[in-house]
């Protein structure tokens, strides 16, 4: 008898890191259900997999109606399996704290952490039916120290952290592992986004501060090592982690960088 293919599920698959780890999950022969807001950017990651090895659902994270609907939708293709649910949907917007609009603040918590809640409620009777099933969700270097500039975005990542840290103990109980990842600055569109403090994208302010900026790909491989291995949080790229080393042993030294980052961002506003 042939074993049933795994499955996993993933937010914000239209684009960047989640299109990322399609391709590689989809390359490994998984079916994958690909979920975002995005049609067009849906479509043309499904166009970049193997026929018939995706699903598309046009949804929103912050909507648990929808979670519920593209879930039972998704669960019909892979025959109720479920091995991976990858919480990967966010939005980058920064600036100075007071030049931050209260509502894109709003919408930052709604998608960047309620979307993840929202999954993961959604998601566990699949998982719990799964047997050695994973939630991998996506973090941020900026989830171990808090970083200027990007303080609510940042406040978002902490808390998705701590919920992988509280969900991997409390659901041992059901053989389910919840991992996050945490990367650095990937080369993905949200780079691009130009901080409400500023006239230059977030790019243009990482190269101007000489901080590096990894392809997506890294990402993509560590997320199958992530949900094949034990490793609870994994770092991404060379500046998350310095920030996993820096943030245990020698927090003044992020101090340091962060104002370093934020003196460039004043001149650049």
């Amino acid at each position: 008898m042939t074993a049933a293919r795994k499955a996993i599920f993933i937010t914000g698959g239209g684009s960047g890191i989640g299109r990322a780890v399609a391709q590689n999950f989809a390359g490994k022969g998984w079916l994958v259900g690909l979920a975002d807001i995005n049609q067009r950017g849906l479509d043309e990651t499904a166009a970049l997999l193997p026929t018939g090895q995706s699903a598309r659902h046009v949804m929103d994270v912050r909507d648990r109606d929808q979670w519920a609907a593209a879930l039972a939708e998704f669960a019909q293709v892979s025959g109720g399996r479920l091995d991976v649910l990858f919480n990967n949907a966010g939005i980058g917007l920064g600036g100075h704290f007071p030049d931050v609009d209260p509502a894109d603040a709003d919408r930052l918590i709604a998608i960047n952490f309620g979307g993840v809640v929202n999954g993961v409620y959604a998601a566990l009777p699949l998982l719990k039916a799964t047997p050695g099933s994973v939630i991998l969700n996506t973090g941020s270097a900026s989830g171990y120290y808090g970083s200027a500039g990007l303080a609510v975005y940042s406040a978002t990542k902490h808390a998705v952290r701590a919920l992988t840290e509280a969900l991997d103990i409390e659901f041992a109980r059901y053989g389910i592992k919840v991992r996050d990842l945490m990367p650095s600055f990937i080369d993905t569109p949200i780079l691009d986004v130009t901080p409400a403090d500023s006239n230059a994208p977030v790019r243009d302010r990482l190269t101007a501060g000489g901080i590096e900026i990894s392809p997506v790909s890294i990402v993509a491989a560590a997320a199958w090592d992530a949900v094949h291995g034990d490793r609870l949080h994994t770092p991404v790229g060379p500046t998350a982690k310095q920030m996993a080393f820096f943030s245990r042993w020698l927090p003044s030294l992020i101090v340091k960088r962060s104002r370093k980052m934020d003196e460039i961002a004043q001149r650049q506003g």
